[in-house]
C-alpha cells in the first residue's frame, strides 16, 4: 500500500511576520490614487512612496533608517504638475529614481545619501514623448541608463536616460491600455498584456512580437504577467465569474497553460513578485490583506501553493526589497513594504533555521548594482548577462565613489545633448534646487547667466534698499523734536 508522500521543499515553512512598531514609518499620506501600480519602491539606502499633494505629484523619499513617526513638513519630491502613478529605484545606482505622472512625462531624480532636506523640484532629466499619462516604469536588469515607459496612449518606450533620447517607440502593436510590461533576466525580451486580451512577448530593440496569447485570463479585469527564470510566464488575472486565477506558460507552446489555478473571489489586481533565486512567487493584492506565496518547479502541477501571510489592514501598495538588502544571518529570502492609509510596515518572510551562519541554499549567487552592458552598445544589438555577487559576508551597497562617477557621467551626457532634443525627447536640469547651496547639492555645481537687463534691475532695487536703509539709520540719529 503506497502513503501519498508530502513535496520536499526547503521553503515549506516560510513564514511571514511584521517587524516592530517602533521600525514602521508612520504619519505618512499615502496617495489615493485608485491606478494599480505598487505606489513604493525601495533598495538597500532608500524607501519611496508616492503621497498625496495638491496642485501637482509628490512622492516621498526616506533613508531606510530613519523610522518611527514621519513629520508633515518633510520634504518630498514634487516636480510633476500632475499626480504621480509609478516610481522605481535604478537597479544600478541607489541615488537615481524615476517617476511616471498625469502630467505625461517621465522624471528622472538624483536623491542625496543622507536624504532630502528641502524639496527637490527640478529633476536630473525630463524625458517627454507620450501624449497621455505614463503609468508604468521599468528598469532595464543589465543596461545601464536604459529605462521602459508605457503610458496610457497605447505606447512603449524606451529611453537611453543618459542622452535623454526615445530611442524605440512601439506605438502600433498594442490598440489598447497597457496593463504591465516587465523584461526577462538579461533584459532581451520584454513581456506585456494589454486590455485588448492579449499577452505578447516581444524583441525591445525591434518591437516586433515573437509570441502572443489571446485571453490568457477569461475574465475582462485587469492582467499581470512576469518572466521566470528558465523563460516561462507566470500570469495572474481573473475567470469570467470573476475568480481571481495564476497561470504558467511555455511561450512557445501558448495554446494551453502549464497550470491554472483559481485562488478566491476578491476584487483585487495581484501583483507578482517573482525571486529568480528561490523560485518563489509572491502574490499581493491590491485592498487585500494578506500574501501568498508560491515555489514554481519543473514538476506538475509547476506552481506549488506554500503558504499565506495573513494581518488584519488591507494594502495599497507594495515595495520589494532587491535580494542584496536583505539580512542573510536571519535566514530573510524576502522583505516587502506595505502601505496603510497612514504607514508604511516592513514585513520579513523568513526560513526558519536553527544556525546563524550563512545558509549557501537559501543565497545563490544573486543580481548585483553593476551593470553589464552600456546603454548604447546594448541598442546597437549587445545583450548581457546579470552581474553576480556573493551574499556570504553581506553585500555592501554601492560606494560614494561609484556614484560619484555613475551620476556624473549621466550629466555629463545629458547636458552635453542640449535642453531640448527634436523628437520632444528632453530636457536637463540640475539635480537639486538652484536655491540649495553648492554643498548640499553634492558633487556638482551650476554657474548661472543672468541676462543684462535682470543685472539692471537687480542693481536698482539693491540701490533702492539701500538709499532706504540710509533715510532710516539718519531718522534714528536725529534727534527728536
Amino acid at each position: 500500500m503506497s502513503r501519498k508522500v508530502v513535496r520536499s521543499s526547503k521553503f515549506r515553512h516560510v513564514f511571514g511576520q511584521a517587524v516592530k512598531a517602533d521600525q514602521c514609518y508612520d504619519d505618512i499620506r499615502v496617495s489615493q490614487m485608485t491606478w494599480d501600480s505598487n505606489f513604493c519602491s525601495v533598495n538597500p539606502k532608500f524607501v519611496a512612496m508616492i503621497v498625496d499633494a495638491s496642485g501637482g505629484g509628490a512622492f516621498l523619499v526616506l533613508p531606510l533608517s530613519k523610522t518611527g513617526r514621519i513629520d508633515m513638513t518633510y520634504p518630498t519630491v514634487c516636480g510633476h504638475t500632475g499626480p504621480i502613478l509609478d516610481i522605481e529605484f535604478c537597479p544600478h545606482n541607489d541615488n537615481i529614481i524615476a517617476s511616471g505622472s498625469e502630467d505625461c512625462s517621465v522624471m528622472i531624480w538624483e536623491i542625496p545619501d543622507s536624504g532630502l532636506t528641502t524639496p527637490l523640484t527640478d529633476p536630473v532629466v525630463k524625458l517627454e514623448g507620450h501624449s497621455k499619462r505614463v503609468g508604468i516604469l521599468s528598469w532595464h536588469p543589465t543596461a545601464h541608463n536604459v529605462l521602459l515607459s508605457a503610458g496610457c496612449d497605447n505606447m512603449v518606450i524606451l529611453w537611453n536616460v543618459a542622452r535623454g533620447e526615445a530611442v524605440v517607440r512601439i506605438d502600433s502593436v498594442h490598440t489598447d491600455l497597457i496593463y504591465s510590461a516587465s523584461w526577462n533576466r538579461d533584459g532581451s525580451r520584454i513581456l506585456t498584456s494589454c486590455k485588448d486580451k492579449f499577452m505578447r512577448v516581444m524583441d525591445p530593440r525591434k518591437g516586433s512580437v515573437l509570441y502572443e496569447k489571446e485571453k490568457p485570463h477569461e475574465g475582462s479585469r485587469p492582467v499581470r504577467a512576469v518572466f521566470t527564470s528558465d523563460g516561462k510566464i507566470l500570469s495572474t488575472g481573473f475567470s469570467r465569474m470573476s475568480e481571481r486565477q495564476v497561470a504558467l506558460w511555455d511561450p512557445k507552446n501558448f495554446s494551453q497553460p502549464l497550470t491554472l489555478q483559481e485562488l478566491d473571489t476578491s476584487s483585487g489586481v495581484l501583483l507578482p513578485f517573482y525571486d529568480p533565486d528561490t523560485s518563489i512567487v509572491y502574490l499581493c493584492g491590491k485592498g487585500d490583506s494578506s500574501i501568498r506565496y508560491f515555489e514554481v518547479t519543473d514538476e506538475a502541477p509547476y506552481v506549488h501553493y506554500l503558504s499565506m501571510y495573513s494581518s488584519k489592514e488591507s494594502q495599497k501598495g507594495m515595495g520589494y526589497m532587491p535580494k542584496r538588502g536583505l539580512e542573510v544571518n536571519k535566514c530573510e529570502i524576502a522583505r516587502f513594504y506595505k502601505l496603510h492609509e497612514r504607514k508604511c510596515e516592513p514585513i520579513v518572510m523568513t526560513v526558519p533555521r536553527k544556525s546563524d551562519l550563512f545558509q549557501e541554499d537559501l543565497y545563490p549567487d544573486t543580481i548585483g548594482p553593476e551593470p553589464s552592458v552600456e546603454a548604447d552598445d546594448w541598442f546597437q544589438g549587445k545583450d548581457g548577462k546579470p552581474v553576480l555577487v556573493s551574499l556570504k559576508d553581506g553585500f555592501t551597497t554601492t560606494t560614494k565613489t561609484k556614484e560619484f562617477k555613475v551620476v556624473k557621467s549621466l550629466l555629463k551626457t545629458t547636458t552635453s545633448s542640449g535642453v531640448s532634443q527634436p523628437d520632444g525627447g528632453s530636457s536637463v536640469r540640475p539635480p537639486q534646487s538652484s536655491h540649495t547651496h553648492p554643498k548640499d547639492r553634492g558633487m556638482f555645481t551650476f554657474s548661472l547667466k543672468i541676462k543684462p537687463q535682470q543685472q539692471k534691475v537687480d542693481i536698482f532695487i539693491h540701490q533702492i534698499k539701500k538709499n532706504s536703509l540710509q533715510s532710516h539709520y539718519c531718522r534714528k540719529k536725529s534727534p527728536s523734536k
